[in-house]
Order: C-alpha cells, then sequence, then structure tokens
C-alpha cells in the first residue's frame, strides 16, 4: 500500500514540476522580470513546493533552457526520419532560427539569471552540438554537403541568426542567411546530380 502512495506522491510530484516549467516558459519568454511567486501561482503550485523544486530563479531559468534545448534535438532526430538529409538539415535551420526569435525573453532571463558565467552554454552545447552532428553526418554520408563541415563550422555559419532583431521583420532575413549557409555546405558536394532542392 505504501508504495502505491510513494508512486502517486511521485506522479504528483512530476506533474507540478511539468506545471511550473509550463508555466514558465510563457511566462520568461514573455518578460525576463517575472516574479516566481506569479509562476508559482499561475502553476497552481505553493511556494513551498515551488522552491522544493527550484530553490532559485537561476534554477528554474536553467532548466526551462535545458528543456527547450532538447526540444530542439528531438525536432532534428524526427525531421531526419521523415526527409532527406538535406531538406531536414535545412528545415531544421527555419525551425532554429524560429526558437531563437521566439525566445528573447527568454534569453534575457538568462542573461539575468547566470551567475555563473558558461552554464548555459554548457547546457546547450550537449544536445545542440548533437542535433547538428547529426544532421551533418547525414548530409556527409548522403553526399549532399562538402565533406569535413564540423558542427562548430556550422554554428559559427549561423551565428548571424543571433544578431537579427526579433522584433522587427525578421523571417526574410533568416531565411536568405540560412540559405546562403546551405549553398555554403551544397558547394563542393560529391553527391547529387547539380539538383539543388529549393526550400519554399
Amino acid at each position: 500500500m505504501q508504495d502505491r502512495k510513494d508512486t502517486q506522491l511521485r506522479s504528483d510530484a512530476q506533474r507540478n514540476r511539468e506545471r511550473i516549467l509550463a508555466v514558465a516558459l510563457t511566462e520568461l519568454t514573455r518578460s525576463a522580470d517575472v516574479p516566481l511567486s506569479l509562476i508559482a501561482k499561475k502553476a497552481g503550485v505553493g511556494q513551498g513546493t515551488f522552491y522544493r523544486n527550484f530553490p532559485n530563479r537561476e534554477a528554474l531559468v536553467l532548466e526551462v533552457y535545458r528543456h527547450e534545448v532538447q526540444q530542439v534535438h528531438d525536432v532534428a532526430v524526427h525531421l531526419l526520419a521523415t526527409r532527406p538529409p538535406d531538406l531536414a538539415l535545412r528545415e531544421w535551420m527555419d525551425r532554429l532560427a524560429q526558437y531563437a526569435m521566439a525566445k528573447v525573453g527568454l534569453a534575457e532571463a538568462m542573461r539575468k539569471a547566470a551567475s555563473a558565467p558558461g552554464a548555459f552554454g554548457r547546457v546547450g552545447r550537449g544536445p545542440l552540438t548533437s542535433a547538428v552532428e547529426l544532421l551533418l553526418g547525414a548530409n556527409e554520408e548522403a553526399g549532399t554537403i562538402r565533406p569535413g563541415v564540423t558542427a562548430d563550422d556550422f554554428m559559427l555559419a549561423i551565428a548571424g541568426l543571433w544578431q537579427i532583431d526579433p522584433r522587427g521583420d525578421w523571417q526574410p532575413r533568416a531565411r536568405r542567411l540560412l540559405d546562403l549557409v546551405m549553398d555554403g555546405l551544397r558547394a563542393g558536394a560529391p553527391g547529387g546530380d547539380g539538383e539543388v532542392h529549393r526550400h519554399g
């Protein structure tokens, strides 16, 4: 009987945690300075429950970021399973741009919470690098991009994304930048018949 009670408590705790993270993502994306008490209230949990899960703002922001980066990684896996490698890569680049533009509030919250410089970089680098390596590997194997491009090369090439103002008309600028990067990756590809899959 005790076991069932423990399992029930654990699943309640897990649900509370997931609810806090969902509310936190929405609220932090809207405003970097949202009070933690408001997040707890909107998630329907008491202050005690909230602070047991997330003792401070940095812990909360870090966990929201970790969750979001994992989603970006999972999209890469899904796209590779359902598209040719070059289209999967190009579509994933669009998803990454959407993610970057939609999460301005979160980026600001991350900057404010980052008392330990590099903490967020370490969390994000794992899943993001893994997604990029997966996509580049599949494309290199298919002969759709030039050989030898590393995840670091790719991240440097798309670094311009983080310079685009998300409050303006960012889509055409992002698309143009990412098309240039994609064209650069395709230049010198050993496979293919010269046909370029243009991304609509």
